[in-house]
């Protein structure tokens, strides 16, 4: 099996000692990583891209074939022969090199200018996906398993709740039920897999140009407008639905409310065609299974193994949240809507779904005198990246270090070494693919490559991960210039970088940001409370045509102001998303059948705004697969983000305190999954979590 695991097995770990010195203004090899990684008992490696379909489906074939293989090893074994090591630990094994090949095969799926490496990604992902639900319909292998657990072991630590959360895995499998229920709900997981990837897939294809003329435009900045492929001819210009700061841009800015309204309506029309059928029978086939695993939902069935526990308390967390905020959210709407009289002299005006972000930010312009096309200045790519990198390498001990990709997907790409500042010591490396383009993934992501591994022989495998965005894109007058917003993007899903790379987890299982999908975004949601400190701002936030000026205080005061100003819009905004997604996989089997469209489209009113009837949300809601039943999980880990910043808010050194990022590195991002969300969050609080200072930060008392 070519990999890079397979690798680090022939590699022998070598006793201690100190890491070699290296000039770290040059780029560093994997070479020099290695020899330093040594001394730490680990490797780095770097995964070897598959750049043909006929190579992809090679290796995964070959991929399936070796974990066959080892499988059939656990089932073979002797009852009297069975321990640890060879059951439980086995299966991390055998998945973690599996994970591997299906791992880059998936980021290519997304993120590769081939239409042809695209297309076979898709097709192979439902092959692996197929084939890892079988994993756990492998009686052999679970007779050996079970006749570990009957032996009644003593494990400790990570081993145990390893041990522990592979048997609960065969429970919620059906591994209990009679042969014909266990078969069948087997059937359905394995459609249910290859519906949900065409589903992925049809969002990621989906794609509505429209052309606008200036007058259209009016108000929509220009350097948008003047951005490489918007202007398409005399008075023309031509905008993309489906990429995201295009429809940014327009919505926030455009003062024509037909323009607003045609590029609303053409995004939530996205993959509508395809999908809302697809995801009638997703709904439909999770139900089911749900109902023959002895769960009443699927929500019941999602959040069984999160922090809420189950779908009640989860929806019932989100539906207490958006009445506390409905005074906040209806003052909201007011002024916009008063915004909206005073620009359109129609006394009776109302706030339409397409009108928010554009009176939102019309607020904080007129309200607050925060224009955020104006602070896009002091936010250029190259210089915000290189401002993030030194304060999370300041604050975190670390250092980041260039490296050449020896294989580029596309021109422009990334790669960035991480290593220890005390020590030196290698923790793993990142690519950076921050740009969008034709058929690539069209949101803000990081993707694990390989997770943290230790084999019970050899070095343990440092972390490798990609970042995937959609920035806007440099042109050849100016560089990227950021929003704050997107500045806040940035950090966010760095911190998910960091949070794979500082894993010591042992289990690949519990490596990194494998935690609790409620859990997952906290660390990263508190780390954007670093773009809204002056001190932090002021280290890299300058005008890149004049680097002396900075962001006034007053202005980020103003900025903060406006922020809380319109937070209540933005919180019933995503509570909207979340009941909708709550509602849908709360459905019993006997429930009557379930319009989607309209149901969804009807949640969504009633919560946030009305919805046009012609228009279909839930169709690219990509949340509705991976994160099902778990867009709560947003706002209930901004609750604890919260609670987790007082710890900072409470230093003299505020975000600037380097004991308490300490502290953050190693008992909330090291341990990964490896011990209880809760009790990680208690031990970097130093006590109990409470809801105050998320209620606080969001204007309700």
């Amino acid at each position: 099996m070519r990999n890079a695991i397979a690798i680090a097995l022939l590699l022998t770990m070598t006793a201690c000692q100190t890491a070699s010195k290296r000039d770290f203004t040059q780029p560093v090899t994997l070479e020099q990583l290695n020899r330093d990684a040594k001394a730490f008992g680990s490797i780095l490696s770097l995964p070897v891209f598959e750049t043909s379909p006929a190579a992809m489906a090679e290796e995964m074939e070959m991929a399936i074939t070796m974990a066959d293989a080892a499988l059939d090893r656990i089932a073979g074994l002797n009852p009297a022969e069975v321990d640890f090591d060879n059951t439980i630990r086995a299966l991390d094994d055998m998945s973690y090199k599996a994970d591997l090949v299906a791992s880059r095969i998936y980021l290519m799926k997304e993120t590769s200018q081939d239409e042809s490496i695209r297309e076979k990604g898709t097709e192979l992902v439902k092959r692996f996906q197929d084939w890892a639900v079988g994993l756990d319909y492998r009686e052999d292998v679970y007779r050996s398993v079970k006749a570990y657990a009957e032996s009644d072991p003593l494990l400790e630590g990570e081993d145990r709740k390893l041990f522990q959360e592979t048997m609960r895995d065969y429970k919620r499998a059906g591994l209990s039920l009679p042969e014909a229920e266990r078969l069948e709900v087997e059937s359905l997981r394995k459609e249910l897999s290859k519906l949900s990837t065409d589903f992925d897939s049809n969002i990621t294809k989906a794609k509505v140009s429209l052309q606008f003329s200036g007058k259209e435009l009016e108000g929509v900045p220009a350097s948008f407008l003047e951005a490489e492929g918007i202007k398409t001819g005399e008075d023309a210009f031509t905008v993309k639905a489906n990429v995201t700061w295009h429809f940014m841009n327009v919505m926030e800015n455009a003062t024509l409310e037909s323009t607003r309204q045609r590029m609303k309506e053409a995004r939530y029309s996205l993959a509508r065609e395809k999908n809302i059928d697809l995801l009638q029978s997703i709904l439909q086939l999770r139900t089911t299974i749900a109902h023959k695993l002895g769960y009443t939902t699927w929500a019941d069935y999602r959040t069984e193994v999160k922090m809420a526990g189950n779908g009640k308390t989860a929806l019932n967390f989100l539906t207490e949240l958006k009445e506390g905020l409905q005074p906040k959210f209806d003052a909201e709407m007011e002024r916009y809507r008063q915004l909206k009289v005073q620009e359109t002299g129609d006394s009776e005006a109302r706030i339409r779904l397409w009108d928010w972000r554009y009176y939102s930010n019309q607020l904080k312009k007129k309200d607050y005198d925060v224009d955020a096309e104006q602070l896009r200045v002091f936010f250029p790519y190259p210089q915000t990246l290189e401002g993030m990198f030194r304060i999370y390498q300041d604050m975190f001990g670390l250092r980041f270090l260039e490296m050449e990709p020896p294989y580029k997907w596309v021109e422009g790409l990334e790669l960035y070494a991480v290593t220890d500042a005390s020590t030196g010591e290698p923790l793993g490396t990142f690519y950076l693919d921050m740009f969008p383009r034709e058929g690539k993934f069209n949101h803000f992501a990081q993707f694990t490559i390989m997770a943290g591994k230790a084999f019970a022989s050899g070095p343990y495998q440092r972390p490798c991960v990609a970042l995937i965005c959609n920035f806007p894109s440099p042109t050849s007058e100016r560089p990227s210039l950021l929003s704050h917003n997107e500045v806040e993007t940035l950090f966010h899903e760095f911190g998910h970088a960091l949070h794979s790379i500082l894993t010591r987890a042992r289990h690949a299982r519990f490596s990194g940001t494998s935690v609790p999908r409620d859990f997952v975004e906290a660390p990263s949601q508190m780390l954007e409370n670093w773009v809204w400190d002056k001190e932090q701002l002021d280290s890299f936030a300058a005008d890149y045509r004049d680097s002396s000026r900075k962001i006034p205080t007053t202005v980020l005061d103003q900025l903060k102001a406006a922020r809380l100003a319109t937070i209540g819009t933005h919180y019933r905004r995503q509570l909207s998303f979340g009941i909708l997604d709550l509602e849908l996989h709360s459905r019993s089997v006997n429930a009557a059948p379930l319009d989607v469209l309209n149901t969804s489209n009807q949640i969504i009113s009633e919560v946030f705004l009305p919805v046009p009837e012609s228009t279909a949300f839930a169709a690219y809601f990509g949340h509705l697969t991976g994160y099902d039943a778990g867009y709560y999980g947003y706002a209930w880990a901004d609750a604890i983000a919260a609670d987790m910043a007082t710890v900072f808010e409470q230093s003299p050194l505020k975000f600037s305190d380097k004991e308490v990022a300490g502290r953050l590195r190693e008992s909330i991002y090291a341990p990964g999954g490896s011990r209880d969300a809760n009790e990680l969050i208690r031990t970097f609080l130093g006590r109990e979590t409470t809801i105050k200072p998320f209620l606080k930060s969001i204007g309700i008392d």
